[in-house]
């Protein structure tokens, strides 16, 4: 006896219920964001793995799949914003703007394998491409909001977030850009495992690290970069991995040690992000606690105007108050996001949905020049699951012709052929059954009806049609079969 191969652990067979299921809410929302005037591009599921370095975060970077093909350093694709941006750059550049673009397939990341959560999976989602604050994330929320309830989902609820406001908050710290990055992209490991999570982070970066600033004293910038460049070689450290010239990176440590003891200053900023990670709850309850904390810290972030002014525009575009919670210490771990940031969860805690500005990704890519952005994607497979059917199309008709003997085979094909060219699902017994076998078949799968033709229906060009519902059966025309087709179930033509 054989053994059945297996799936590849943290892959998922999705077979044809779930398959239906998912297309039918794929087809809701592509009507949905095409009549929002989003148009559809589809691109390589294989990108250069130096797409995704810069800009995705270190915990998404380390569950990308990579390999070498031929001495290129390659990644299945782990998420769609980065591919639709350099394909703007590529080959968008000179569209008028907003340019909005929507998109749908798989992306492939490195997951631990837990309910709804796949290491393939499908995103569905929208890029607003010169879309500017406010309006264009009011739209881009609105419309991730509008995707759920076409899709029969209602009792969803959505975190807003804001980075802008974040760093803002540290700017005046002066902290090094790499530790102020990862006191931002680590929010969500602060607030679900504490701030102690967070400092030993930060350590681990200062152990990558070991050069004593003493080591510099006497030397000018210049004179210290050579010497960190010589020592690095020597030790053969290689500096080529990155996207940054050797040269460039030597330079950011120099000015790096020179600084002194950061301590104090993440320390303090530790303090800041702590107390806001626990700023959450609706704008009535949230955008007070957090004025009295930019107040005692004698701190000022445009951004929390720019939040001030974005949530009437939720409401103005139809989004339920009520769904709508502030979550200053939310952090999506993406390392592109600028501004803006949200999630939607359904009502058993399924993240649903993500999105968020970005505005600096279309420089970062090779962009001809700053060009804002905003956009948000769909988990498809766990919208579906959310739906719970609550999206299903009207079921297509469906009708099993049954041909008698071999010789009225080629009837029953043009019987078929007829329902079908009337949008009907029609389906040739190819089995040989006899009638009894057919018809308990065809309740299997859930048909309308049983088409039975032998050499009488042939000689006549008729068809013996079995209504399957009110088991009533008649002589109809083979003409008359389209019209069949369009009728009530039940009624007979």
């Amino acid at each position: 006896m054989h053994t059945p191969i297996d799936t590849v652990r943290g892959m998922h067979d999705v077979l044809p219920d779930e398959y239906r299921a998912v297309q039918q809410v794929r087809r809701q929302l592509v009507g949905l964001i095409e009549h929002y005037g989003y148009e559809f591009l589809d691109l390589p599921i294989v990108e250069y793995r130096n797409l995704y370095l810069r800009k995705l975060g270190e915990e998404l970077v380390g569950k990308v799949y990579e390999f070498d093909a031929g001495g290129r350093e390659l990644a299945l694709r782990p998420e769609w914003t980065a591919s639709v941006l350099r394909a703007y750059v590529a080959h968008m550049q000179d569209q008028p703007l907003p340019l909005r673009l929507a998109y749908s397939g798989p992306v492939f990341r490195y997951e631990r394998p837990q309910r709804l959560t796949y290491r393939q999976f499908t995103q569905f989602g929208v890029e607003m491409i010169g879309g500017t604050v406010p309006r264009a994330d009011a739209e881009v929320l609105a419309l991730a909001c509008a995707g759920l309830a076409a899709a029969g989902i209602s009792g969803y609820r959505v975190l807003v977030g804001h980075i802008g406001l974040v760093r803002q908050m540290l700017a005046p710290l002066g902290l090094e850009e790499r530790t102020l990055g990862v006191l931002i992209w680590n929010l969500d490991r602060m607030r679900e495992q504490g701030v102690e999570a967070v400092r030993e982070r930060l350590h681990e970066l200062r152990d990558e690290t070991p050069i004593d600033p003493t080591l510099l004293e006497g030397l000018d910038d210049e004179q210290a970069t050579r010497l960190l460049l010589h020592t690095m070689d020597e030790i053969r450290v290689s500096l080529s991995l990155g996207t940054r010239p050797p040269e460039e990176i030597v330079q950011r440590l120099v000015r790096k040690l020179r600084r002194g003891d950061p301590q104090p200053r993440i320390e303090r900023a530790l303090v800041l992000l702590e107390r806001l990670c626990q700023i959450r709850g609706t704008p009535a309850e949230a955008l007070p606690r957090l004025t009295a904390l930019l107040e005692e810290a004698d701190l000022y972030t445009p951004a929390l105007d720019e939040v001030r002014t974005l949530l009437p525009l939720f409401t103005a575009h139809g989004v339920p108050q009520e769904r709508v919670q502030i979550d200053f210490g939310l952090g999506r771990g993406l390392q592109y996001y600028t501004g803006l940031i949200f999630e939607i969860y359904d009502q058993h805690g399924y993240q649903l949905c993500g999105g968020g500005r970005y505005d600096d990704l279309v420089t970062a890519l090779g962009g001809r020049q700053s060009t804002p952005a905003v956009g948000f994607s769909y988990g498809l497979e766990r919208v579906a699951a959310a739906s719970n059917g609550a999206a299903t199309l009207p079921q297509e008709r469906g009708v099993l012709v049954v041909p008698v003997d071999d010789a009225d085979y080629p009837y029953a094909l043009e019987v078929a052929q007829r329902a079908r060219s009337a949008g009907m699902i029609a389906m040739v017994d190819v089995r040989g059954r006899g009638v009894a076998g057919n018809l308990r078949d065809a309740a299997r799968r859930n048909l309308h009806a049983v088409a039975l033709v032998g050499s009488d229906e042939r000689a006549q060009q008729m068809v013996r049609w079995r209504d399957l519902a009110t088991r009533q059966e008649r002589l109809i025309a083979l003409d008359a079969v389209a019209a069949q087709v369009s009728a009530e179930p039940g009624v007979v033509q």
